[in-house]
């Protein structure tokens, strides 16, 4: 008698594997594409993230285990992998996949420090990473990477080439200053410097953009939603509930302009006294991930308030750089990548690719503020 090998049977057997990565099942995330059946021989399609998943092997072996220990009558089991590799459809950033605003909401909670150490991060993850600085009016970045003040931008066929530090690529308009020279500028002169640094700067092919905006849910976020297809949107506090209620605004402003909220990030969460190793929570507990959980919006990680911190921003040196692999703040900030590359696979692969809001109806995102 013939053995009958069904699709639903196959389904099952997959019903438990997991995005090793991501931790929902690949037909939670929609990423079984296709199954085959000819005879006793089954082929599995699943489309990836992206081409370069770095566990796009462990995948396909849990795959082909599942099926052939699901259904020991199964004969060849071949696992196909494709990928999405979803890119923003944007005329102005062809070869960027992937757009992540890094707010705040309030001043000195840490952003420029998260979105400084979240590039190299992911650089030191494998991927192709942009950073630019959007904070027209306190540019810190090139400092915080070290980028000595003579080190420019590039003109080459009459666009801008960024400038190339630790393997990022970074624009700032502090490139463009005397190192004391305040910028005072109204909306329009603000504006247009966004515009040109997105359309007169060659970004190249890239995994990811960060931009690290200015505090506040005011012209330049605007600005920034109406003009780019941004994937997703990080949030960085203090635990302080003055900071949160900022923090809070920031994910108001991006839930409505249809940003997607990708994470939380608790800065300066707890002080360890390098003396005792008392444990002392200055500012409050644990006040932005319990926001997070409120909000059911993913809370990515805390970093401790730590002098080794400040000092290696102070230097020009990027705490994940300067930190050993093994120090718990490299870790931390470690896991704080990999769950925010996690958070933009899930919405990739659960959601159509974004928009900017020019494409999209402006309501409840800046009344009728436009450019």
């Amino acid at each position: 008698m013939s053995t009958t090998i069904t699709t639903d049977q196959v389904r099952h057997s997959l019903s438990q594997v997991k995005d090793p990565e991501i931790g929902k099942t690949l037909l939670e995330l929609g990423m079984i594409k296709d199954i085959a059946i000819d005879g006793v021989n089954v082929t599995v399609t699943v489309e990836l993230t992206t081409a370069a998943c770095p566990l796009k092997s462990t995948i396909e072996s849990d795959c082909r285990q599942a099926v052939t220990n699901g259904i020991p009558e199964a004969g060849a089991v071949t696992i196909n992998l494709t990928a999405r590799d979803q890119e923003t459809p944007s005329e102005l950033l062809p070869g960027v996949k992937n757009i992540i605003a890094v707010g705040s909401g309030k001043g000195g909670v840490g952003k420029s420090t998260v979105s400084a150490n979240l590039a190299v991060a992911l650089t030191r993850l494998g991927h192709k990473v942009g950073l630019l600085d959007m904070d027209f009016y306190g540019p810190s970045i090139p400092a915080m990477l070290g980028i000595a003040p003579d080190h420019k931008p590039t003109v080459k066929d009459d666009r801008i080439i960024p400038v190339e530090k630790h393997g990022v690529h970074v624009i700032s308009i502090g490139f463009f200053l005397e190192e004391e020279s305040p910028v005072i500028w109204r909306a329009p002169m603000v504006h247009a410097a966004l515009k040109q640094f997105i359309e007169d700067v060659n970004w190249g092919e890239l995994d990811y953009l960060i931009l690290d905006l200015p505090p506040g849910t005011g012209d330049i976020q605007l600005s920034m939603v109406h003009m780019l297809p941004v994937t997703g949107a990080l949030i960085v506090s203090t635990p302080q509930d003055m900071a949160l209620l900022d923090a809070k605004k920031a994910v108001s402003m991006f839930q409505a302009c249809s940003v997607e909220v990708l994470g939380i990030v608790e800065n300066m969460s707890y002080h360890i006294c390098p003396q005792c190793q008392h444990q002392s929570y200055l500012f409050g507990e644990k006040g932005a991930r319990k926001y997070a959980d409120e909000r059911k919006i993913p809370f990515l990680g805390d970093l401790p308030l730590e002098f080794q911190v400040r000092e290696a921003g102070d230097e020009g040196n990027p705490f994940y750089l300067a930190l050993d692999e093994e120090n718990h703040i490299h870790n931390k900030f470690h896991r704080i990548a990999t769950n925010l590359k996690a958070s933009v696979d899930v919405r990739n692969q659960t959601k159509p690719a974004p928009q900017p809001l020019s494409a999209q109806s402006a309501s409840g995102c800046g009344g009728g503020h436009g450019h």
